[in-house]
């Protein structure tokens, strides 16, 4: 499978803060989810790909082209949409039509008004007179209309209703259905990566901890569930985190087949992604 993303040791050090030999890598026709959070490194790894950001050190290659040398070609067939607008507040939906077919030859003011139309954005209105969802969809339309292969979202969905976040997903899917386009979308709202998502990687702290596909990832982990004295019992090597609670421990298990075959009699119940970063965030708590 081709792919239209790779990351291989990645680093930048900002002194307070330093990100550490990133690596993943992102197929065609998929969609994948960067989870991690505040602080964890998730920004700095899309501006270091968009080169917004200089590395320290890594390699970066999108549709198998180097992100620095051929950085011009690479952004004509990017998509990007950010937390905020990047359209100032005095522009409207035609205004900003006419900028971007400046700007890109591939623009395509049919494929714009249909998103608008799509997303039931007026075309007069100023931006300073759209709701934050508003301004979100205006920012995926445009960033759509110019027919880009590959779509990086950081943070695009937070904040907005659940209804104006499920248009966005239907269209992130509808994107991806050729088999020819992939998104890197960046998001706390774990419940909707595990909607879309064929992969997540997760940045804890600078580094990758892991970067795998979804349903590979649902399926082996599991939280264990068991009394005091029944988690003395389990070997430490076999738990990624664990809380206590008031009748007993929650244990992350990272091979939950292989733990349901050592520990007989325990409860080992399926998990999601949001617990899965808890459970690495917080650690072991005894």
């Amino acid at each position: 499978m081709e792919n239209v993303l790779s990351v291989k040791n990645l680093s930048k050090d900002y002194g307070s803060f330093k990100l550490e030999d990133v690596g993943f890598v992102l197929p065609k026709g998929s969609i994948m989810g960067l989870v991690g959070e505040n602080g964890a490194g998730k920004s700095t790894t899309i501006n270091l790909i968009l080169n917004l950001v200089k590395k320290d050190a890594g390699e970066v290659s999108v549709f198998g082209l180097d992100h620095i040398a051929h950085e011009k070609e690479i952004k004509k067939q990017v998509g990007v949409v950010l937390d905020e607008s990047s359209f100032h507040d005095t522009l409207n939906a035609l205004r900003i039509s006419k900028i971007m077919g400046n700007l890109f030859e591939s623009w395509d003011e049919a494929l714009y008004r249909h998103y608008l139309e799509i997303f039931k954005l007026p075309e007069k209105k100023t931006v300073k007179e759209y709701s934050r969802g508003m301004k979100m969809k205006l920012s995926i339309a445009a960033a759509l209309s110019h027919r880009p292969k590959l779509l990086l979202l950081d943070e695009a969905t937070s904040g907005l209703d659940p209804v104006v976040r499920n248009e966005i997903l239907d269209i992130l899917l509808e994107f991806i259905q050729d088999e020819e386009h992939a998104v890197l979308l960046s998001s706390h709202i774990t419940s909707d990566l595990e909607r879309i998502s064929d992969y997540i990687t997760f940045i804890h702290n600078g580094k990758i901890i892991f970067s795998k596909p979804k349903d590979v990832l649902l399926e082996s982990y599991g939280v264990l569930k068991c009394g005091v004295d029944e988690f003395r019992k389990i070997d430490p090597s076999d738990i990624v985190g664990c809380r206590k609670g008031q009748f007993g421990y929650e244990a992350l298990i990272q091979n939950r087949a292989r733990a349901a075959e050592k520990y007989h009699g325990f409860t080992i119940d399926g998990t999601t992604i949001e617990e899965i970063m808890l459970f690495y965030a917080r650690g072991t708590e005894q």
